[in-house]
């Protein structure tokens, strides 16, 4: 099994539209952060969760011509707002591509994005996004290409999001905490990754310190922290985390053993 992240910023991505923070400005480029979102490969299979706004840039970079299914973790603009471009994805394989979330998740998608969901063909000339929509149960494994997957609900303000267990894997972004319940079905884990949004605890996300803290109890044997702000330089923040855990970075690929 392979983990791949596309993005590892916050909404605003980094460097944000007209700062000349140290980040902003900075030379290395893991501190050039796109909005969240990873790839999971296992058996040469590609499961993508999330769709943020470069997510062309993103599956360009990263050499991806064809995905198996797509994860909403839910439907923030920063985590949905590249969904045309799955029309690439789609038109190649000839056949929709299936799209997993909470039913709120997509609802609001299709509300929103109302043209790739209105069953109509599209204009001479034009093309859309061929998805087939599929609601996920929480707290239930469910085979989806090939991998077992199972959505666990995290509290995100008065929103709730869905982390994600894929095997040895677990992706878990814009949570606010992690109750005791979801801490039980990531027990075990070989690689975590957790959003960190600041330093300070902010209302909506987990803070460095709430992250490290949620890491160190579910224990996996390595944690990576995405979903990063302009506020943490990753030299310096890598330099300040504990053994096990470290700041991902977009590009970085994690082999997992044995899957």
């Amino acid at each position: 099994m392979r983990l791949v992240f596309l993005g590892t910023g916050t909404s605003y991505g980094v460097p944000q539209i007209g700062c000349g923070c140290r980040t902003c400005t900075s030379s290395d480029p893991r501190d050039r952060r796109t909005r969240s979102a990873v790839l999971i490969e296992s058996g040469g299979r590609r499961l993508l969760i999330d769709t943020p706004p470069e997510l062309r840039l993103q599956l360009v970079a990263a050499g991806v011509a064809a995905l198996d299914a797509v994860l909403f973790t839910h439907a923030h603009a920063d985590h949905v707002h590249g969904i045309d471009d799955l029309r690439a994805i789609s038109m190649r394989q000839r056949a929709p591509l299936d799209v997993y979330g909470a039913p709120g998740t997509l609802a609001e998608l299709q509300r929103r994005f109302g043209y790739i969901f209105d069953g109509t063909p599209p204009q001479p000339g034009t093309n859309k996004p061929e998805l087939a929509t599929h609601a996920l149960e929480p707290d239930r494994e469910t085979q989806i290409a090939g991998m077992p997957v199972m959505a666990i609900p995290l509290p995100h303000g008065r929103d709730t999001v869905l982390g994600f267990r894929v095997g040895p894997v677990a992706y878990v972004t814009d949570a606010k905490a992690i109750p005791p319940e979801a801490r039980a079905a990531l027990e075990g884990l070989e690689v975590l990754v957790v959003n960190a949004l600041l330093p300070r605890p902010p209302p909506l996300h987990l803070s460095i310190p709430e992250a490290v803290a949620a890491a160190q109890q579910i224990g996996a044997a390595r944690t990576f922290l995405t979903h990063l702000t302009h506020d943490t330089p990753h030299a310096a923040l890598a330099a300040q985390l504990p053994a096990g855990i470290a700041p991902a970075y977009d590009g970085l690929v994690i082999e997992i053993g044995g899957v």
